[in-house]
């Protein structure tokens, strides 16, 4: 998807037109207040969760919600950053272009925000963000998120703690990229997804394989080569099924660690 620009209107009932490489959809998505149900999701965050109800009020009251088909951009890399977007369902690709290639970054899955660096910052945004799915996403006002930032201690501490927790991220992602081989990055990317799988056997990668090179930082073709040189460590793949068939002989390879797999600390 090249280029792509959503005009929002104000009115609940307007429709918005999606442009997408020349061609007009007429896509039915509205513009709509936030629900009773998601408002209460957005609050529960830890973002959200320690403010005082008025600057939640606040913040709630220009924020609103839009259901976007899959394959749909929803900000482009370099443009500045309007909104604060929050996935309440479906999950969001963050992409990067750059002389003609382009990489997925992470994914981002209910419920939570992506790009807040850009938010805080009134900065361009680094990415691009598009649906993988059918998804239903909160957009609050970028000048709203930095009012309330000034307004409300508790709200400033969450923001530093999240923002804090993304550059540990991508310090471990940057270790796992920079000190491991193609085919350790693989084997702890499986051992992680075996773990979120509460430790089946047999699990599926949550996307296909072309997406999954580009987040470990490889072609697809070494990543096919990746799966066959993990098979003697009883690893095998069939379509998007993964077998592990010996975790600690896989592990005994991999030698996962905590400061660059437990994404969570």
């Amino acid at each position: 998807m090249t280029d792509q620009r959503l005009r929002k209107h104000k009115s609940n009932a307007q429709l918005t037109l999606i442009k997408s490489a020349g061609d007009i959809h007429n896509q039915a998505i509205r513009d709509i207040d936030m629900p009773n149900p998601e408002y209460s999701d957005v609050r529960m965050l830890d973002l959200f969760s320690g403010m005082g109800d008025e600057h939640f009020a606040t913040l709630m009251r220009g924020a609103y919600v839009q259901n976007f088909p899959a394959q749909i951009e929803l900000i482009t890399e370099g443009e500045p950053a309007d909104f604060l977007h929050i996935v309440l369902s479906g999950s969001v690709d963050l992409v990067s272009h750059w002389n003609g290639r382009d990489t997925s970054m992470a994914t981002v899955r209910p419920i939570s925000t992506f790009i807040l660096a850009a938010t805080v910052k009134d900065a361009p945004y680094l990415m691009s963000a598009r649906t993988l799915e059918k998804s239903r996403i909160a957009l609050i006002p970028s000048q709203d998120v930095r009012a309330i930032f000034d307004a409300d201690g508790n709200f400033a501490r969450a923001i530093v703690t999240e923002l804090a927790q993304c550059y540990r991220s991508v310090i471990k992602a940057q270790k796992d990229l920079k000190l491991r081989t193609s085919l350790e990055r693989l084997a702890n990317y499986l051992l992680r997804q075996q773990k979120q799988a509460d430790g089946a056997a047999v699990f599926t990668l949550g996307f296909e394989k072309r997406r999954l090179a580009s987040v470990l930082g490889m072609t697809p073709e070494n990543l096919s080569r990746a799966f066959k040189g993990l098979q003697p460590y009883g690893v095998s793949v069939d379509g998007n099924q993964i077998s592990i068939a010996d975790q600690d002989d896989l592990e005994r390879f991999a030698k996962p660690n905590p400061l660059i797999d437990n994404f969570a600390t």
